[in-house]
């Protein structure tokens, strides 16, 4: 998938799984400690499931204990774009996919140098490439 080509809703729906829609378009979350990426560790780069843009760098990767991947930065500034979000009665900041506006998941002030950020991301959002 082209990483400019934004998915229409339908097919979003054709090519994702229900798991992957419900967070990708409809702003949901997986349950912590159950994705496929929680405890990967591999080498590589992490994409989006719904338009195949790189997201994240394996090198960025660490274990915040959240139960949910998290990394220190995006793959590139402009992988992600990050929006307000005041649901569930408190505000924290949305990160999206740049190339297709795809939930994937949260950044906090809470990470580990060289950033401090922490991006929490939806293990069923992400679609791992090794390195090579």
């Amino acid at each position: 998938m082209s990483q400019s080509h934004r998915p229409t809703d339908a097919e979003m729906r054709d090519r994702l799984t229900p798991e992957q829609y419900r967070i990708a378009r409809e702003g949901g979350t997986e349950r912590p400690f159950t994705g496929a990426y929680n405890d990967h560790k591999a080498d590589g780069v992490y994409h989006c499931v719904a338009c195949g843009a790189p997201l994240f760098d394996a090198t960025d990767k660490f274990d915040s204990g959240s139960g949910w991947p998290s990394y220190t930065a995006p793959a590139a500034p402009d992988a992600v774009s990050e929006h307000r979000d005041r649901t569930l009665g408190m505000e924290r900041t949305e990160v999206r996919c740049a190339g297709c506006d795809s939930h994937l998941g949260h950044v906090f002030p809470d990470g580990p140098p060289p950033t401090g950020l922490r991006y929490c991301i939806n293990s069923a959002v992400l679609d791992f490439h090794p390195r090579g």
